[in-house]
């Protein structure tokens, strides 16, 4: 059975990583002893899992639909012996989603400190600003910014971090700047938009308007490059522009005016017991981002 059990593992690890030398960098084996494993699982199958050739490896059919049938065990044997040993590192593999801007400040201290001390662990990192399905699109944890509505969903409250209104200098030289609310509704907005509707300009007071846009985008790596390229005024999280403020490259629009703080979660659907390498991640990026926080 153990060599059963690490010929599931091999083929598991394979699909992951798209690749035998990939499982194997993962299991610390040879792509030849990972082959030689799935072709024992496809001998004992009578069936073929993976379509091969010199330049690619794809599921067949009937791959796709064990891959689907093991790895959801594999996961579980992992977080029962996770319960059981509670260990110190990370291990296994987990896969997760976070805004685009948000992943972009955290990726630096993940690939730099966290996976390093945690050698066992492979990464799945996606980037983007829409709000995935977790379950159904196979993410263990989610990064979220802003209130959130997933009631089946376990969650943590991981910080709450400052917004800011910012624009190049170039910009500010050539449209002036602005000195109150009034004249600021009258300057070029760069807008983020959520659902086809753009995100209204918040003030720590309850006051809101919902600017006029010259560019409107889903992204806010794009926003961020339209403000740097002088395009007008950007409303973001100030994590993600924090760099280019203390290089000079944008500045602080209406700075004594105070804005709201943004609430960050972790969302995750283990349940009531969280595996090691979940809670040993989200526990670093609450530390990471509470050096970020209002």
């Amino acid at each position: 059975m153990p060599d059963r059990t690490q010929e599931l593992v091999a083929f598991v690890r394979t699909v992951e990583a798209a690749s035998f030398s990939g499982a194997a960098r993962t299991l610390g084996a040879t792509p030849s002893a990972i082959s030689k494993r799935i072709a024992r699982v496809e001998s004992r199958l009578g069936a073929r899992l993976f379509h091969r050739s010199t330049r690619s490896l794809a599921l067949t059919q009937e791959g796709a639909a064990y891959y689907d049938r093991v790895a959801p065990l594999l996961r579980a044997l992992d977080e029962a012996a996770d319960v059981v040993h509670a260990p110190a590192t990370a291990q296994g593999s987990l896969k997760i989603t976070a805004p685009a801007s948000l992943g972009r400040a955290l990726m630096h201290p993940i690939t730099g400190d966290f996976m390093p001390r945690n050698r066992g662990l492979r990464l799945d990192i996606g980037l983007t600003d829409r709000h995935v399905e977790l379950i159904r699109e196979g993410f263990d944890v989610a990064l979220r910014a802003g209130d959130i509505a997933d009631s089946d969903l376990n969650s943590r409250l991981l910080a709450r971090l400052p917004m800011a209104l910012a624009a190049s200098p170039a910009y500010l030289a050539a449209r002036g700047v602005p000195d109150d609310v009034a004249a600021l509704r009258r300057h070029d907005h760069v807008r983020y938009v959520v659902g086809g509707r753009p995100y209204p300009v918040r003030f720590a007071d309850g006051s809101v308007f919902t600017p006029e846009g010259v560019l409107d985008t889903d992204s806010s790596m794009a926003m961020r490059i339209a403000a740097l390229n002088g395009l007008g005024i950007v409303y973001m999280l100030r994590l993600a522009i924090q760099e280019d403020l203390d290089a000079g490259r944008l500045s602080l629009v209406l700075p004594g005016h105070a804005l709201p703080a943004v609430p960050v979660y972790a969302l995750h659907a283990f349940g009531r017991h969280t595996p090691a390498r979940a809670r040993l991640f989200i526990d670093f990026v609450a530390a990471q981002l509470s050096a970020f926080g209002a």
